[in-house]
Formats: structure tokens, C-alpha cells, sequence
């Protein structure tokens, strides 16, 4: 299973999103780093509608989403940017 496919089934599983979109945003940061190729999944965008989010402050949106995702952090995961909304909310994307 890739990086992106169990980071979408954990917020899948733990924020019934109306709307997700994971995205691998690796191959932008090729050479950044030593070891970072833009091959690994290394950075991952997240986009997620979610009613878990109402009533949150963005921060506390963002904490939520960091902490379902720990795992991944831990595992290697380099970057993690989080576009977080409730329903109704207005979004970039």
C-alpha cells in the first residue's frame, strides 16, 4: 500500500470527508534535500471537506489532521501540507 492510499484511507476512516483529495507533491521537491529524489512519497497535500471541522480553529483543523496522520510523520513522511474545510466553507480548490 502507497503512502498516499493510507493516508486517504485514515482520513477516510476517521473524518467521513464530503470531499478528499491526496495529492503527492514529491517530484516538486526533487534535490531539496540529500536522499530526496522526487521519486519517494515524501510531501503530500491534503484536501478535505469534513464536518469533523465545524466549529474547529483552523489550528485545531490542522492538529486533527496531523494526528491521525503521526504515523506517517514518524514512518518518513518529509512534508504535509493540510487544506482543511467544513461543508459550506469556501475553498481555493
Amino acid at each position: 500500500m502507497t503512502v498516499r492510499s493510507r493516508i486517504e484511507a485514515t482520513l477516510r476512516e476517521h473524518l467521513t470527508p464530503e470531499r478528499l483529495e491526496v495529492i503527492d507533491e514529491s517530484h516538486h521537491h526533487a534535490g531539496h534535500q540529500p536522499g530526496i529524489t522526487g521519486q519517494e512519497e515524501s510531501h503530500m497535500r491534503v484536501r478535505v471537506v469534513s464536518a469533523r471541522f465545524s466549529g474547529l480553529t483552523r489550528l485545531q483543523r490542522h492538529r486533527l489532521v496531523n494526528d491521525l496522520l503521526k504515523p506517517e510523520l514518524d514512518a518518513g513522511l518529509h512534508a504535509l501540507a493540510v487544506e482543511p474545510a467544513a461543508p459550506g466553507e469556501p475553498t481555493r480548490w
